[in-house]
């Protein structure tokens, strides 16, 4: 009996609207307690949204409202600076360790 080819879950970036492999992209997480984050594991639990490893995909899904729209939440100036600001830490990081 051949082997099945191991099937790849995959995800809508909420700011290129394009389909990718899950493990490509970052998951912007609203907590049970209503808390917005981004969650580099994938593993926090609430509602997620994901999104291009790419500050302008965050940006364009925050201008255009997918973000909120996504996590059911309206999501405020400061929290929008606040995901901003973490996703380009996150990209910071990769461009030291690559």
């Amino acid at each position: 009996m051949p082997l099945k080819p191991k099937k790849i879950p995959m995800r809508m970036c909420v700011g290129c609207r394009e389909m990718k492999p899950k493990k490509e992209l970052l998951r912007a997480v609203r907590s049970p307690e209503g808390q917005v984050s981004l969650d580099t594991t994938g593993k926090k639990p609430g509602r997620g949204a994901y999104c291009c490893f790419n500050a302008e995909c965050l940006r364009r899904a925050l201008k255009q409202g997918q973000l909120d729209r996504q996590l059911e939440v309206k999501l405020s100036p400061e929290v929008n600076e606040q995901l901003t600001q973490t996703m380009n830490e996150l990209l910071n990081q990769q461009e030291k360790n690559a």
